[in-house]
């Protein structure tokens, strides 16, 4: 039994627009791309403005140095795609570089066996090559419309202000504190003295900004001298040195050989409609598999109950157990990731589903002090196991729990994410049958309680469910029941947008005191 409040009520209103609309998990970053929307930009361009201006007020979730996925639809070809921005361990990696203690489990998001010092979750040498950048410089060159400089403009003048550091803010940063006092420069940018977390008073207006001039001259060179200046220019030169000072093994050479990655989307029937997911190393083909195994084990009534819930968190289980024994990704339920997603709708019904990470919050908590960039661990999706499906390698691609995902039907699409880590694919596949099992408005399907099974053996329920729900759901695994709360999060993060009859709309996770649904209209 949880301690907070049954009576308090939080809800997030959704409104209709002819308009295009960006839903984020920062309303400053879903301002960013509806202002590209206004003046005249693709979902793509508003998606590229979005996602380096999220860099920037949610720094310790997403930003240039990490990586991700996206799922795309163009209106005009009725196709949707995949862009694949994952990243990859350095080619010059040695396995033997990570040497196990036999001091028991890693202690941040994976049960790993530990590693000395923890090389491979903190610190330079946890550190993989990014992909952000390459994906959005891949979308922007399929798709885009507006020059690449005019978009990442808005994340220069967010950078140049400094984050507001807000009471929410000082929570997240005093969670990490610890591990930020480890490098030198990410104390100096989150932390007062070298040790305490920047904090907004208990009962006084926030006035504190981090001082982010650093990543202003970065995001602004990357403006001007374009995307593969993070890979083969001044950027790409400050990076790999400031990374080799603090003795992490990433190349020149490393980064000029990335490349994002197009592709097709896994396209899977349901319900009369269709479910685009993403391909590459995502939840992608898990959530088809989901999909597939509920489809024939029930049929929707009116609303979801102990059937649709039950199946659900069996299928849930059943591609759990695959994924956890064929790829290896398991993780800890305790840790916080560091993931943001967002999703776009134009006024022309082009859409995209983005989901961007560092993977722990924080990342690998070093901040290069050339360029004011905070890192990813990247290294810390791989098993430092050999022999294993997902043992530490040189040049290999990073397994993500991403799963941006476009569905179809009646008339209907939308665009959904979340962010999570492993509780990513529950989070979608419960809004996903919400809305195509049972016919759920987009605010419905938001506001309605959720649940999780993301193969640690035991169901996470929400506890406002009814008890004949939590019954049926007992007849699977056992089950703990927690309340949707803004921290820390028993469930997923999600934000949707949706297209019907020409009228766009767009949603974010109820709990999330920062994300919000932004219209091409509202201003800051």
């Amino acid at each position: 039994m949880s301690n907070f409040s049954r009576t308090q009520t939080v809800r997030k209103h959704v409104a209709a627009t002819k308009n295009g609309v960006v839903a984020a998990q920062h309303r400053m970053a879903a301002v960013a791309g509806a202002a590209v929307l206004e003046a005249g930009g693709d979902a793509i361009d508003a998606a590229v403005a979005t996602s380096f201006a999220i860099g920037v007020v949610e720094p310790w979730m997403s930003g240039p140095a990490g990586g991700g996925a996206m799922v795309v639809w163009r209106e005009r070809e009725r196709q949707a795609r995949t862009i694949q921005f994952g990243m990859r361990s350095p080619s010059t990696l040695d396995p033997a570089d990570y040497p196990l203690s036999g001091n028991g489990k890693s202690p941040d998001l994976f049960p790993w066996a530990a590693v000395v010092d923890d090389r491979n979750v903190q610190g330079a040498t946890a550190i993989a090559v990014p992909g952000t950048v390459a994906g959005m410089e891949l979308a922007h060159r399929t798709y885009g419309t507006l020059p690449w400089r005019d978009l990442l403009m808005p994340a220069v003048g967010l950078a140049r202000k400094g984050m507001l550091v807000d009471w929410y803010a000082s929570l997240l940063i005093a969670s990490t504190a610890r591990e930020l006092a480890k490098d030198a420069d990410a104390a100096a940018l989150f932390l007062d003295e070298g040790q305490w977390p920047k904090v907004a008073g208990w009962t006084s207006l926030a006035t504190t900004r981090l001082d982010q001039s650093l990543m202003v001259e970065t995001l602004s060179r990357l403006a001007e001298a374009g995307p593969r200046d993070f890979y083969e220019g001044e950027i790409a030169t400050a990076l790999v040195a400031d990374i080799r000072a603090k003795g992490g093994c990433i190349s020149r050479e490393d980064l000029a050989a990335y490349r994002a990655r197009l592709t097709s989307t896994i396209d899977v029937p349901y319900r009369g409609g269709v479910v685009h997911a993403a391909e590459g190393m995502t939840a992608g083909a898990n959530l088809a598999e989901c999909l597939a195994m509920m489809e024939n084990a029930f049929t929707p009534g009116g609303r979801p109950d102990g059937t649709s819930f039950a199946e659900m968190v069996r299928a849930l289980g059943r591609t759990y157990e695959r994924r956890l024994r064929e790829m290896g990704d398991a993780e800890v339920s305790h840790a916080p990731s560091c993931t943001t997603h967002f999703s776009v709708v134009d006024r022309h019904g082009n859409m995209c589903a983005v989901t961007q990470t560092l993977l722990s919050i924080f990342g690998s908590r070093v901040v290069s002090p050339s360029t004011g960039l905070l890192m990813n661990n990247g290294i810390m999706w791989f098993d430092p196991e050999p022999g294993k499906p997902n043992s530490l390698a040189p040049d290999k691609a990073c397994l993500m729990n991403v799963c941006p995902t476009i569905g179809e039907k009646d008339g209907r699409r939308f665009a959904i994410g979340a962010s999570g880590g492993r509780k990513i694919l529950p989070a979608v596949l419960n809004l996903t049958s919400f809305l195509m099992d049972f016919g759920m408005s987009l605010e419905d399907a938001f506001h309605h309680p959720r649940v999780d099974n993301s193969g640690g053996g035991t169901i996470v329920a929400d506890e406002t469910l009814p008890r004949p729900i939590i019954e049926a759901l007992e007849g699977v695994l056992p089950v703990v029941t927690a309340r949707r709360t803004v921290f820390p999060y028993a469930f997923a993060c999600p934000a949707g947008v949706m297209r019907e009859n020409g009228i766009n709309m767009g949603c974010t996770e109820i709990m999330s005191p920062w994300g919000d649904a932004v219209h091409e209209k509202e201003g800051a």
